[in-house]
């Protein structure tokens, strides 16, 4: 039980994240936007072919093997994340671990399966599966500008933070690994080894010098 909750996290995070894409499609067409606070929180469809945040990777054969890396991942963090429970590390490094895990099959369902059962693989695709578009939908363009004209290199462009559209996986992949990050020394402090009764009667007893030195040093003097 206490490795499955770990797990749970993960679960959580999956049922979460493919709700919120299923809503999406089934009530919103593509590109459509949705203000949910001011400017800087809306909800905009979207679908993304490559990775975490809109970034591609222009490939024949580029989604593929994405997916299968994906798929890889999926296992070795689901393992890695049993090992470290079954070694009893900081409670707080598991959690992040089932929110990275449940992360990464989230967008593993949308590549694996998406691109059959809501047909949204791309036209150029080979075949359907392993080739579906992960739906992206949260977007926070906070706020943003044009460079001036007098800076190098991005002088008059037009600047957006934060441009990139992204789901409830992502999510909680960059949250789990952000607090790994900054938490690190938490959760990996070493820990001092008890010392045993045994051990501290010995630690005591060991500078004393044996009766039999000291006898000899008083004959000798």
């Amino acid at each position: 039980m206490k490795i499955l909750k770990y797990f749970l996290v993960a679960l959580a995070i999956i049922l979460i994240d493919q709700a919120s894409k299923i809503l999406v499609y089934n009530n919103m067409y593509l590109h459509e936007e949705i203000y949910v606070f001011g400017d800087w929180f809306r909800i905009h469809y979207l679908l993304n072919p490559g990775m975490a945040f809109g970034i591609k990777w222009d490939n024949e054969f580029g989604k593929l093997a994405l997916t299968i890396f994906r798929i890889g991942a999926m296992f070795g963090i689901g393992y890695y994340l049993w090992k470290m429970a079954t070694r009893g590390v900081h409670n707080g490094f598991l959690i992040c671990l089932g929110l990275i895990l449940g992360g990464a099959v989230g967008n593993v369902i949308d590549s694996t399966f998406y691109g059959v059962l809501l047909q949204n693989a791309p036209a150029d695709a080979p075949t359907p599966w392993f080739h579906g578009q992960v739906i992206d939908m949260l977007y926070f363009p906070i706020f943003h500008f044009v460079w001036p004209d007098w800076i190098p290199g991005v002088g008059g462009e037009y600047f957006e933070f934060f441009s990139p559209v992204f789901n409830i996986a992502d999510s909680s992949i960059f949250i789990g690994v952000v607090i790994i990050l900054f938490m690190q020394k938490r959760f990996f402090k070493e820990t001092e080894q008890p010392v045993t009764h045994s051990e501290e009667i010995q630690s005591i007893a060991d500078p004393l010098p044996p009766a039999s030195e000291n006898r000899s040093e008083e004959q000798s003097a």
